[in-house]
């Protein structure tokens, strides 16, 4: 009974004249214990200076001064703490046996591990030496009876800008004071735990259902962590898991808290502007378009502002925009004849939202961005933070969208819970110091603490890295979120130009190649057995898309080098073709590469599997587009391949395209091209038993893709 009388006694100050996301995060440690907390000085002007350039902090010395005046009973104990940087890891009861186990009436101090950071060197030899702990204080907070504190205060009639600090140091020293008052430092951290300093002695320690920061020098569990000075990133760190947020147990207990739920909701979603960079050439970039049209969010919600930086890329902007922009709320495009830079296109994006009274988010995505979930923007909005961010990946590395930690320079570090994050053992929300390619950011948070035009700009640092470092400074936290697969980011280091079709040539730098190319029923092939055989040893199964087939068309179009279909080719060994076809190599595209990679993935496992004990590495001499018209070459004479097996892909639909068949005249089967299906491949022996010809192409153009494969 003696101890929640206590507990209910126990008074919590703290001084916040803005509401931040880290007083918050403070507030909500408190509720989670149930702390009894009064706020001083909301409202008002902070004048006492910032944690990066002491002296400071006699604001909050006034503030804390007035408010004990009217607290009048002696027993009551206060506990005064910062908010922005603190976090409370445990209950009023344990805060209060450590302080009585003490000696009664003490004051307890944070400590400071490194006076001299505040250059008050003479004061760091007067402050009194220790068998153990810390021996210098630190003016973060500290814990007595208000009569105590009442008398410690008395002698302050300093500024708003003097130095905190400084006045508490001045009284420590000061033996006759220091006793008079009963102060003391907590020097082993039992109560307060300040990290700057002391980074190497803080773990966090998970057990029996709970999460607590632990100081491994002194095995001591500290009540009040405190990122002190330069240590944001640090209580960041440790706030994602303090008090209680994600355990092993549970996983994430934040994740569903404060949510704004938008199911039900139609023209009252919020509306949202999206901004979409494209700063490089990047492949894939109608395939962006493509899904930035499939997100599920009703589209007269949506106002697009585009930022074009590349030539390349206007006709797919173009199309894009004459099919679909009448869906939108509006769209504003900026194109390379305007010469914007791409630091100034962020910030006209982020006006555009500004000075929209209806806007209520910007979306802010670089076109290298794979959104693959289609509910993306509904889930960040849900989530309800000021600053969020789906976690993205590339395929195959540990390269994600968000930084863990950073080096001492600023640069990238990994944290120690990077790669439980990235391989999803620990899902939830993170609050980590950079992000970059795609966050959603709140309207009110760009007008107020985002509102300077200068959130790019910096002397040292690149634009992303500068953008992310003031939105820190600015106390702004980012969130990233692995609770969901949300996509990846393409790889555009390889990425040419110089082609019609250049995503074609990605097959080696960008699962998106698969996707975009590789039938949809392919897997099937082998999992399924989704494989045909209309004669002996011919196999026939789905391996192209339609947008394969036709990109292969058109490229071998545009480049429009067709061979004559005449016996003499200087393109192959011996300058001789025996059955001769009207052709483009597909190494005078510069594609036999690619092409070798896509029959060792996509054919060689067939051929094995439909042919028994054969192994292939998919060498081969002659792989080429053919085209038959009937006024050019309709048809082909009867032969046998120069290969071990061919692949050969019907590149456009019989019956649509043109009227034609194949008849393999050694099995007696004539393969009428009715059936054929755009796409499917034919797999069949080459040079022994396969004597097939190709009937005459009567109507329109046929175009094939043929393989001899092992030679």
């Amino acid at each position: 009974e003696g101890w929640r009388k206590a507990e209910v006694d126990l008074l919590v100050l703290t001084v916040a004249t803005q509401e931040t996301d880290g007083f918050r995060r403070f507030l909500r440690s408190a509720k989670h214990f149930n702390y009894t907390i009064k706020v001083l000085g909301r409202g008002e002007t902070w004048r006492g200076g910032d944690y990066m350039s002491p002296p400071g902090g006699g604001q909050k010395v006034r503030l804390l001064k007035s408010a004990l005046e009217d607290i009048q009973d002696e027993n009551r104990v206060i506990l005064l703490v910062d908010s922005y940087d603190v976090i409370l890891s445990s209950g009023p009861r344990e805060l209060l046996k450590k302080f009585h186990s003490q000696h009664l009436k003490w004051i307890k101090t944070f400590h400071q591990k490194l006076c001299c950071i505040y250059n008050y060197t003479l004061f760091c030899r007067l402050h009194p030496h220790v068998r153990e702990g810390k021996r210098f204080l630190g003016a973060g907070g500290f814990i007595g009876y208000a009569p105590n504190l009442k008398q410690m205060l008395s002698d302050w009639s300093g500024a708003d800008s003097d130095s905190d600090q400084l006045f508490f140091t001045k009284l420590y020293i000061n033996p006759e004071k220091r006793k008079s008052i009963n102060i003391t430092l907590d020097n082993k951290c039992r109560l307060f735990q300040n990290l700057h300093g002391a980074l190497d002695e803080v773990v966090l320690k998970f057990e029996d259902g709970r999460v607590r920061a632990r100081n491994v020098l002194y095995n001591t569990l500290p009540v009040i962590i405190h990122g002190n000075g330069p240590t944001k990133l640090q209580i960041n760190y440790l706030g994602n898991y303090i008090p209680h947020l994600w355990m092993f147990e549970t996983g994430c207990t934040l994740c569903n808290e404060g949510l704004r739920p938008l199911s039900g909701l139609q023209s009252e979603y919020p509306v949202v502007v999206i901004g979409i960079f494209i700063q490089q050439p990047t492949p894939f970039v109608t395939v962006f378009f493509e899904r930035l049209l499939n997100l599920k969010y009703p589209k007269n919600r949506l106002r697009l502002f585009i930022y074009n930086q590349e030539l390349h890329h206007e006709p797919h902007i173009r199309t894009f925009l004459e099919y679909h922009e009448s869906e939108y709320q509006g769209v504003k495009l900026i194109g390379p004849e305007e010469d914007i830079d791409p630091v100034t296109s962020r910030n006209i994006g982020f006006d555009m939202c500004r000075d929209d009274i209806d806007c209520e988010y910007f979306f802010s995505i670089d076109v290298d961005v794979v959104l693959k979930n289609e509910d993306m923007l509904r889930i960040l909005i849900e989530l309800n933070k000021p600053f969020i961010a789906p976690m993205m990946t590339k395929p195959g590395r540990l390269w994600t969208n968000f930084w863990g930690a950073l080096s001492a320079d600023g640069y990238y570090a990994r944290s120690e819970d990077y790669m439980d994050i990235v391989k999803g053992r620990r899902m939830g929300l993170w609050n980590v110091p950079y992000v970059s390619h795609i966050f959603l950011i709140k309207a009110d948070t760009l007008r107020t603490d985002l509102k300077d035009p200068d959130l790019f700009e910096s002397a040292t640092l690149d634009p992303d890295m500068a953008f992310c470092s003031k939105v820190r400074n600015k106390g702004v936290f980012m969130f990233v979120t692995n609770m969901h697969t949300f996509g990846r980011v393409l790889s555009t280091e390889n990425y040419q130009t110089n082609h019609l079709h250049n995503d074609l040539w990605q097959i080696f730098e960008n699962p998106e190649w698969e996707e975009r190319y590789i039938h949809e029923n392919y897997s099937k092939v082998l999992r399924d057995g989704l494989i045909e055989m209309p004669c002996p040893d011919v196999y026939w199964f789905p391996v192209f898309t339609d947008v394969a087939c036709k990109h292969l068309i058109e490229e071998m179009e545009h480049f429009g080098q067709w061979s004559g279909g005449r016996n003499v080719d200087k393109r192959i060994l011996g300058g001789y073709e025996n059955v001769p076809t009207v052709d483009i190599h597909m190494n005078q595209v510069g594609y036999d590469k690619e092409w070798q990679k896509f029959l060792l993935d996509y054919a060689a496992p067939v051929t094995e599997k439909m042919y028994p004990g054969y192994y292939t590495t998919a060498q081969f001499d002659l792989a080429f587009v053919v085209r038959y018209k009937p006024d050019e070459q309709p048809a082909l004479r009867p032969h046998h391949d120069a290969s071990t097996f061919t692949i050969n892909i019907a590149l456009n639909q019989v019956g649509i395209d043109y009227q034609c068949s194949c008849d393999f005249l050694s099995h007696n089967f004539d393969f009428f091209l009715r059936i054929v299906r755009r796409g499917w491949a034919l797999l069949h022996p080459g040079r022994l038993t396969h004597y097939h010809e190709g009937l005459p192409t009567v109507e329109g153009v046929r175009y094939i893709s043929v393989s001899f494969v092992d030679p």
